[in-house]
């Protein structure tokens, strides 16, 4: 496929992260793998998702209780803490605590469905939403909300508009 996309900032720091990481494909992103890269414990048990830092030691444990593509999704949220943020969200302002809510939810989407792995998709495919859930094995509803941020961001390419859009 051929499209005029401009990534945010946020979507080319993730291509760029996984490229350094070697990973090139949809099958080639594992949560565990990528953990084990950064030295972070990850676990699956039947309690709320969370992540943690102490110096050098890191974790993220999901809740081993939800499906698999939203086991995906939340790894992904937990290891944007790690990875982008600083200080306990129990502690710090509400709207600081928001900002990095919104930048794991952007990050979730990209890490799970990155700009540099969509060339070979037909996104104007009527099963679309399905193939990319099966491919990237996340939920529909985060396909959904993906498909519809790419499409505006090539409808804005084609009109000249090169603003970011999240």
């Amino acid at each position: 496929m051929s499209i005029s996309y401009t990534s945010s900032p946020l979507e080319s720091w993730v291509s760029n992260w996984y490229l350094k990481m070697n990973i090139y494909k949809p099958s080639d992103i594992s949560i565990h793998n990528i953990c084990k890269i950064h030295r972070i414990f990850y676990s699956e048990k039947p309690l709320p998702s969370y992540s943690k830092q102490n110096g050098n030691f890191k974790i993220i444990s999901v809740d081993s209780r939800l499906s698999i593509e939203k086991q995906h999704e939340v790894a992904f949220h937990e290891l944007c803490h790690i990875l982008r943020h600083a200080g306990m969200q129990g502690m710090m302002p509400e709207a600081f605590r928001e900002l990095q809510e919104r930048d794991a939810r952007h990050f979730t989407k990209y890490a799970s469905i990155p700009h540099h792995m969509i060339s070979d998709l037909d996104l104007d495919s009527p099963n679309i939403i399905e193939q990319m859930s099966s491919t990237f094995k996340v939920s529909q509803e985060l396909c959904v909300e993906r498909l519809l941020q790419i499409k505006k961001k090539t409808f804005h390419s084609r009109r000249g508009c090169h603003g970011y859009i999240s």
